[in-house]
């Protein structure tokens, strides 16, 4: 065989291999960078607990996660099978080194930390907007999706939460009501409004807001009971930080005063009380996502 002929099948068998190897990877654009992924990979390190959730539904387990503070909804993570890799904000660099991982998934409590990470392996910033939940929703889960060869469980997921939401929202409008969004922590008051962390009330679930000016941040504006009173809504949505990151006092506690007896929500049995775990640290995923339609749709 000539040289040529030799060179010409070193060439084919290259360029075969090349594109199985192209095929079996995926590249992930996200808004810190860009990562090269296998596809189905097997050691997978989590640090958003919306990822962990999509994750779970989908039968994908994990080999590590920060275990501080886990959800109640997560507790069989806390079996010694899974590697506890730190805590939402400080990771155990070493360790998730060792633990030699295919994917580490992240969120924006890691943001600050996530070329050290990238450095150790493939890393994906999943990001949640408050301005467009559902947006950020079907993008992260269909990554996800894509990554491990779930696209037609996961698209009909998210049909499902979109026939869902679509339902929850007629409802709401339907009823002309007004709401107030209002996070508790352990005496203290923040409210929230349309395109904020919890704004998916208004922005998708069609509650009319009570009060169109609230501050977009991301604790919220800080109000007094006074306040509510003034705005008295027709439903009031809690959501209890204390009861996710400890606290002496609890929203429904708090919630028992004279001048909260005075607001109309509180007369008419209009105060709901979130899963405040779902809520406040675990949203973004798909079961997580029904949780949080269920929790408004029993308002009515």
């Amino acid at each position: 065989m000539s040289k040529s002929k030799i060179f010409s099948v070193f060439l084919l068998v290259f360029f075969i291999l090349s594109s199985l190897l192209l095929a079996n990877e995926i590249t992930v654009k996200h808004s810190l960078g860009e990562a090269v992924v296998k596809k189905n990979p097997e050691r997978v390190i989590v640090f958003d607990y919306g990822t962990l959730d999509t994750l779970e539904r989908m039968g994908i387990d994990i080999i590590g996660l920060p275990k501080s503070n886990l959800p109640a909804v997560f507790a069989k993570y806390n079996d010694e099978k899974y590697e506890n890799v730190g805590t939402l904000f400080e990771p155990n660099f070493e360790k998730i080194y060792g633990l030699r991982p295919d994917l580490i998934i992240i969120s924006q409590r890691q943001a600050e930390v996530y070329k050290e990470l990238n450095r150790i392996a493939p890393t994906i910033y999943m990001e949640v907007l408050g301005s467009d939940y559902m947006g950020s929703v079907r993008k992260n889960a269909s990554i996800l999706a894509e990554i491990f060869a779930k696209k037609a469980y996961v698209e009909s997921e998210l049909e499902k939460i979109r026939q869902a939401t679509a339902q929850l929202r007629e409802r709401a409008q339907a009823s002309g009501k007004n709401a107030l969004i209002v996070m508790a922590n352990d005496g203290n008051l923040s409210v929230y409004g349309p395109g904020s962390r919890f704004g998916l009330i208004h922005d998708e679930f069609g509650f009319a807001p009570v009060d169109e000016g609230i501050q977009v941040a991301n604790h919220g504006q800080s109000v007094s009971f006074e306040y509510i009173l003034e705005k008295d809504p027709d439903y009031i949505f809690v959501i209890d930080r204390a009861a996710v990151t400890g606290g002496s006092v609890s929203a429904r506690q708090m919630f028992e005063n004279e001048i909260i007896k005075e607001t109309l929500a509180y007369k008419k049995g209009n105060i709901i009380y979130l899963n405040s775990e779902i809520w406040y640290v675990a949203s973004g995923g798909l079961s997580g996502t029904f949780t949080m339609i269920e929790d408004i749709a029993s308002a009515f």
